[in-house]
């Protein structure tokens, strides 16, 4: 089968099972007072952190196992077992019962790193970057799209339910994926295309593998910690705001990534990608204080889109830089502490930003992003003196 049959239906499937993973986050509330006839609503915050909890202790486990018996194995693991964890989580009779199902969504899911793995063992280099930007892509669209779109399947209608419905999407996902090859030879450099002639470039900016994954988390938390408390924020300090304003000024940036995230990554990527990092991290910690001083729909609007497009090219570096230290013997590994960290870092900004936005109001998430990216960018910059002196160890399939 033609690799970009292949890169087409791992794509299509991912985007079917984040769809409907992404998609049903935003009424939980919902589900708890009209489905589950609970008034323990503030258990719907508690709710949001537990599938991904359990994802980041689970997604590690899932990604050795990959290495052991087989990418394709396990990426169709991760569908079915979150087609089987919506559909437990549809019986729900209780608000514990439904955390329960949640819980169980992080622990057989898994899918993004699933797919990251499988995707591995089909391209290398500069296209397995532009691979995974498309990947990231994937799941913004799904959480741009799929709150707005289960809003309307859910209007009139049990909310629980629908979880029966979208377990179709991963079956059908785990039924793309039935059909593709177990695995396949990843281009060497002296078959690479002219296009991706100049992607070996990356192998230089090898780093050891825990610092990337701290480069992740970082970024991750520092980014998700102005999720919870952005609407709120910009309700109360932006003069004359519209009433769909906050909600729209939120997707801004997932938008501004989906438009510009396949041009750069035919530019960005391929060299310098420690140095792209530590410049867009500072650029994505002014945007953040810039956000925590506006006043007018106008200057919040610059600095979401800014950040947008420094989003962007941090994950294109930092994409490049685990294509660098990723084969088709250690994707899975690779990609399931990639996933792990993504998914503490969430953990963490969650429950840091509502503790600081109890004690100092809802501009400290802003603050505190800022300056974790600050730091990282600290980290990156010593990253890339320790390359230049060529003290690192080149990194082996066996380290985590």
């Amino acid at each position: 089968m033609k690799s970009g049959r292949i890169v087409a239906a791992t794509l299509a499937g991912h985007f079917a099972a984040a769809f409907a993973a992404l998609g049903m986050p935003p009424f939980y509330d919902r589900i708890l007072r009209q489905a589950l006839n609970s008034d323990t609503t503030y258990l719907a915050g508690w709710f949001f952190v537990i599938p991904t909890l359990f994802a980041a202790l689970a997604n590690p486990w899932w990604g050795m196992q990959a290495d052991r018996y087989g990418k394709k194995r396990l990426l169709l693991r991760a569908h079915i077992g979150l087609a089987l964890s919506f559909w437990l989580t549809s019986l729900s009779g209780n608000p514990w019962e439904f955390g329960v199902g949640l819980a169980l969504q992080g622990m057989l899911g898994g899918t993004f790193a699933a797919s990251n793995a499988y995707l591995a063992t089909v391209v290398t280099g500069h296209r397995l970057t532009r691979l995974l930007t498309v990947m990231q892509g994937s799941a913004r669209a799904a959480l741009f799209l799929g709150p707005a779109l289960m809003g309307l399947l859910a209007h009139g209608a049990d909310p629980l339910i629908l979880y029966r419905y979208l377990a179709a999407l991963p079956l059908l996902s785990a039924a793309l994926v039935w059909y593709l090859p177990a695995s396949e030879v990843p281009a060497t450099p002296d078959t690479l295309s002219s296009a991706d002639a100049g992607s070996a470039s990356i192998v230089r900016e090898s780093i050891p593998p825990r610092h990337l994954y701290a480069l992740q988390l970082a970024f991750i938390f520092a980014t998700v910690i102005t999720f919870p408390y952005f609407v709120t924020f910009a309700e109360h300090t932006l003069a004359d705001l519209p009433a769909a304003a906050p909600g729209l000024l939120f997707g801004l940036p997932h938008l501004v990534y989906l438009l510009c995230a396949h041009p750069l990554s035919r530019y960005l990527g391929r060299r310098r990608l420690l140095a792209t990092l530590a410049v867009c991290q500072i650029l994505v910690a002014l945007t953040l204080l810039g956000q925590a001083c506006s006043h007018d729909l106008a200057m919040m609007a610059g600095w979401r889109i800014v950040m947008g497009i420094a989003l962007t090219a941090c994950y294109i570096a930092l994409h490049g830089l685990i294509a660098a230290i990723t084969d088709a013997g250690n994707a899975g590994r690779r990609f399931g502490y990639l996933e792990g960290s993504t998914k503490w870092g969430a953990v963490a900004a969650g429950l840091v930003a509502g503790t600081a936005a109890a004690h100092w109001g809802v501009q400290a998430p802003f603050f505190i992003g800022a300056a974790t990216l600050a730091l990282a960018s600290v980290l990156t910059f010593f990253l890339m003196s320790r390359l230049v002196r060529g003290t690192f160890k080149q990194p082996t399939q066996t380290a985590n």
